[in-house]
């Protein structure tokens, strides 16, 4: 030992003090960059890591950053074009005096200028005719009946609150809860749509998972043709999100999320159908890769919840997609798509309580009081007139609920993210689904799906165009090698069709609904013509999105796109 110190120090004395003390500190330093650089290689991949920081070293170069600034406002200014000038005269405060009864005739007013809808958008508004007749009177009727109702008020308003149940257990049973492989124990809550279903059911898979194996460093695993709620649900709570590309039949690879999963792994997503394109993900081979890797699994049927099951029974050939699925650990469907149901009502429903209950927390909120309870419990004691019973294994006890324990205010619990809640929602889709009943379900799928095959022979029938994969319900995606595919779209747009414009790759799609039934002839006219027109005189058309659509799908720094979209919507609120 002393013949290794002194050879150790007679090494180290040709240095500079200073320099032996800098050096582990600038060592410690480099490896603080590289594990930072390898981290963002590990998350983001060694292409984006380059080409991002390429992308910021020259936006330090003097001048650019304010060109940039610069060319994004314009493009801001020509998304805002025609919504800026509709902003003028909008009211900042209160009227001196109140309009009275008066305010009907102006809010007539105001709904004359929104855009002409009936047959003319994908997706939107899924009930036929006008708001004026059939099912849409009945469901503004059930509305408004209960329009100032609250189940947060459970022992006032007891009628909405059977209502809630009814309707998650009915939607439970349409998707496989009364099969045997379901377990029989499948439970759910309204809520106020699918982003709330899909963020519900994220958080409840992250505290399932953190119950069962420990995990505090939840990551997730979504195909890229999943809904961007999933996006909102990593940043909400914390979950690292892996999106995967489809593979070349636009449906999750489910080899590459195979690759994926580690010991983090909370969640994976299929989707049934997927938004973009309308196919069904392999939810059966998903399934069997959650249940085999111990993890959850959400299946996305927003759009497919009121359609599938249907259309399965009429003869189409729909793969298994519900709670009939070994591995699916919870779904969310929207009763106010294809249900039929007015705006801002959607399911989520869990295979057992035990995905639901490891979410409760202890919190500082105020929901459900505990008196409420009492009145329940005593009310059920004398024989109430409908079984609360039914309604505590679907609906109230353990689960998903947030509880508080030492709040001034009194114990309290809380079933979504919402306190109060509209009741006149919840009534109008118990209204929608009684109303239809299963015949009437399967009548509008018939329709629906006839239509949505005679868009695609149509489309088929323009050589110039291309359909995105096997559509397997009512979405038709579509896109061309041979003109620019948003430039039809403004066509479209200019004629009164609202359709969705897609990206990776770029196409457009049309979700059909029962408004599109009587219109589809003229839609097919219409595409075709705008498809001739783009072709003999390419080029945008003034006012039109396409240059925008496509500059953005081009755009390498993704982070730019981020901000277009961010300062788009700060300036139009």
């Amino acid at each position: 030992m002393d013949q290794f110190r002194a050879s150790a120090n007679s090494f180290l004395s040709q240095f500079e003090p200073l320099t032996l003390l800098l050096s582990p500190l600038l060592s410690l330093l480099i490896a603080w960059i590289l594990h930072s650089f390898f981290h963002v290689v590990r998350d983001k991949g060694l292409k984006p890591t380059l080409l991002g920081f390429f992308i910021n070293s020259i936006k330090l170069v003097p001048g650019v950053k304010s060109y940039i600034a610069a060319e994004k406002q314009k493009v801001v200014n020509q998304l805002q074009s025609s919504s800026i000038s509709k902003r003028d005269g909008w009211r900042t405060e209160l009227p001196r005096a109140g309009l009275g009864v008066g305010v009907l005739d102006n809010m007539k007013d105001e709904k004359r200028k929104d855009v002409s809808w009936q047959g003319k958008c994908s997706g939107t508004v899924y009930i036929a005719g006008s708001e004026a007749e059939g099912h849409f009177s009945l469901i503004n009727e059930a509305c408004s009946m209960f329009a100032h109702t609250n189940p947060l008020h459970m022992d006032v308003f007891q009628s909405v609150v059977r209502f809630e149940s009814e309707v998650v257990s009915m939607t439970a049973a349409l998707l496989g809860g009364k099969e045997k492989t379901s377990g029989g124990q499948v439970c759910g809550n309204m809520t106020s749509g699918g982003t709330e279903s899909i963020l519900l059911a994220v958080k409840s898979s992250r505290d399932f998972m953190k119950a069962k194996k420990g995990i505090t460093r939840p990551e997730m695993i979504i195909p890229e043709s999943a809904h961007s709620a999933y996006d909102k649900a990593a940043q909400y709570f914390n979950i690292k999100l892996w999106r995967i590309p489809v593979n070349k039949e636009f449906i999750a690879d489910v080899g590459a999320i195979r690759r994926r999963i580690n010991r983090n792994t909370i969640l994976i997503i299929g989707s049934a159908p997927g938004f973009p394109h309308g196919i069904i993900d392999p939810i059966e081979e998903l399934g069997e890769l959650a249940f085999s890797s111990e993890i959850c699994f959400h299946v996305d049927l927003c759009l497919g919840g009121f359609v599938l099951p249907f259309a399965r029974k009429l003869g189409y050939p729909i793969p298994p997609f519900d709670f009939s699925v070994k591995g699916v650990t919870s779904i969310s469907a929207d009763v106010h798509k294809y249900g039929l149901a007015p705006k801002g009502t959607s399911i989520v429903l869990y295979r057992n309580h035990d995905i639901r209950k490891a979410t409760a927390v202890l919190v500082r909120t105020h929901e459900v009081n505990i008196g409420h309870f009492v009145m329940l419990i005593m009310l059920h004691k004398l024989n109430c007139s409908w079984d609360f019973s039914h309604f505590f294994s679907h609906i109230l006890f353990p689960d998903i609920f947030l509880r508080v324990t030492e709040w001034s205010g009194g114990l309290y619990v809380s079933p979504t993210i919402a306190g109060s809640r509209p009741g006149g929602l919840i009534a109008g889709a118990w209204a929608a689904m009684m109303s239809l009943g299963s015949e009437g379900y399967s009548e509008n799928t018939r329709e629906i799906m006839e239509v949505s095959k005679r868009i695609q022979k149509g489309i088929k029938d323009i050589s110039e165009l291309f359909i995105v994969g096997r559509p397997d319900m009512t979405i038709v995606a579509f896109g061309s090698n041979v003109i620019d595919i948003f430039e039809v779209n403004d066509i479209l747009s200019s004629k009164g069709w609202h359709l969705n414009a897609l990206q990776r790759p770029n196409s457009i799609h049309i979700c059909v609904t029962l408004q599109h039934v009587p219109v589809v002839e003229d839609f097919l006219k219409d595409l075709r013509d705008a498809v001739q027109t783009v072709k003999q005189n390419p080029g945008p058309i003034s006012g039109g999105l396409a240059p925008i659509y496509g500059a953005a799908g081009k755009m390498p720094d993704r982070v730019m796109v981020q901000e277009l979209l961010v300062d788009f919507m700060d300036a139009s609120c």
